[in-house]
C-alpha cells in the first residue's frame, strides 16, 4: 500500500509540474486604441429671398442645436475647427451672412446691408431648416445679429455662449475712426475707415493679444482680406460698419432681456482683445449674475489658439444646462 501510494503521488506530482499554472499563461498582446473619428462637416447652401445662403452643418439630426454666428471680417470659416468638436453631441449650424464668406452678394441697390436685415436672413434660414430651439454662440457681429433673434422669440434660445461678443461695448482706441464715421458720415470719414480693410489691419485682429503668434494660421487673414476686397464688397462692408451705431438702443433691450429671462450664459472670451476687452465682457455679470465667466489668455479670434479649451467648456456647460432648458 505504501509503495502504491508513493507511486500515485509521484505521478500526480509529475503531471502537476507538466501543466503550467494559469498565472504563467502568456498575456494577450495589447492592441492600440484610436480615438473615434470626428464627425464630418457638410457645406451646403439654400436660397432665401433670391440670395444663396451658405452654411456649415454637422452632427446628428434630432440632437440639440447650436447656432454659431460669426464675426467681422470673417465668416463661418472661423468655426471650422470648433464644429467637429461639438458635432458628436450636437447638431451644429454655422451660416455666412449675405456679403460674407460663400453666401451671395446682392447689390446695394437691391439689398439693405444692415444688422436688422442680417438677423432676418438668419431667422429665415432657421425656419427653412425647421430649427425651432437652439443654443446660440455669438462672436463680434454675431452678437447684435443673434440678439435680434433672441428678442424676437425669447423662448427659443436655450442657452447663450458669448465669445468676444458685444453687449456692453467699450470703445477704446481701435474704434476711434469708426466713432468719427458714425458721428458725421462724411465721405472723408468713410474713406478713413477703409484702413480697417488692409491686410495688416485684418492680420492684427488675429494676432493682437496672442501669446504665441505661430499658433495662428496666416491663411485666416489671407482669406478674409481676399473676400472683403472683392469688387464692390468694400462699399458693402462700409455700410455694415456704419450701421453698428444703430445697435446702441438694441443693447438696452438686451440688458432688460437678460434681467427678465436670465438665459443660461457662458462667457468665454479673449482677455486681451483690443476690440472687445475682457474687462468689458465682465459687464454681462451685472445683468446675468449666474453667468459663467472664463477669460482666456488670447485676443479677438480666441478659437484660433484655444479651440479645444473652448469646446470642452461648452460641453461641460451645456451638459448641465440643456437638461433644464430643452
Amino acid at each position: 500500500m505504501e509503495r502504491r501510494s508513493f507511486l500515485k503521488s509521484g505521478i500526480i506530482s509529475s503531471l502537476a509540474a507538466a501543466i503550467p499554472l494559469a498565472a504563467e499563461q502568456p498575456k494577450p498582446k495589447q492592441t492600440a486604441t484610436h480615438p473615434a473619428p470626428l464627425p464630418p462637416t457638410y457645406h451646403r447652401a439654400v436660397t432665401i429671398d433670391n440670395i444663396p445662403i451658405f452654411y456649415r452643418e454637422a452632427g446628428p439630426e434630432g440632437a440639440p442645436v447650436i447656432l454659431l454666428l460669426h464675426g467681422w471680417p470673417s465668416s463661418s470659416h472661423m468655426y471650422r475647427n470648433l464644429i467637429p468638436l461639438l458635432a458628436d453631441r450636437y447638431h451644429v449650424i454655422a451660416p455666412d451672412y449675405p456679403g460674407f464668406g460663400h453666401s451671395g452678394v446682392p447689390s446695394r441697390d437691391q439689398y439693405d446691408y444692415s444688422f436688422d436685415r442680417m438677423g432676418e436672413i438668419v431667422d429665415a434660414l432657421l425656419h427653412k431648416l425647421q430649427i425651432e430651439r437652439f443654443a446660440m454662440y455669438i462672436m463680434d457681429f454675431g452678437g447684435p445679429i443673434g440678439f435680434r433673434l433672441m428678442l424676437k422669440q425669447p423662448a427659443r434660445v436655450t442657452a447663450l455662449i458669448t465669445q468676444n461678443g458685444p453687449a456692453y461695448p467699450d470703445h477704446g482706441e481701435w474704434w476711434q475712426d469708426l466713432i468719427q464715421y458714425w458721428k458725421d458720415g462724411t465721405p472723408e470719414s468713410r474713406q478713413k475707415v477703409r484702413e480697417y480693410f488692409t491686410p495688416e489691419a485684418i492680420r492684427q485682429q488675429y494676432v493682437y493679444g496672442v501669446r504665441d503668434v505661430s499658433r495662428i494660421d496666416p491663411d485666416n487673414w489671407l482669406i478674409d482680406t481676399s473676400l472683403i476686397n472683392r469688387p464692390g464688397l468694400d462699399e458693402i462692408h462700409l455700410d455694415m460698419l456704419y450701421d453698428i451705431r444703430k445697435n446702441v438702443p438694441l443693447f438696452k433691450d438686451v440688458h432688460e432681456y437678460f434681467r427678465s429671462h436670465r438665459p443660461p450664459t457662458l462667457i468665454v472670451t479673449g482677455a486681451d482683445d483690443e476690440i472687445f476687452p475682457g474687462d468689458s465682457m465682465k459687464s454681462y455679470l451685472n445683468d446675468l449674475p449666474d453667468a459663467e465667466l472664463h477669460l482666456l489668455d488670447t485676443g479677438h479670434f480666441a478659437l484660433e489658439d484655444h479651440c479645444e479649451e473652448i469646446a470642452s467648456l461648452i460641453h461641460e456647460f451645456l451638459g448641465r444646462k440643456l437638461n433644464k432648458a430643452v
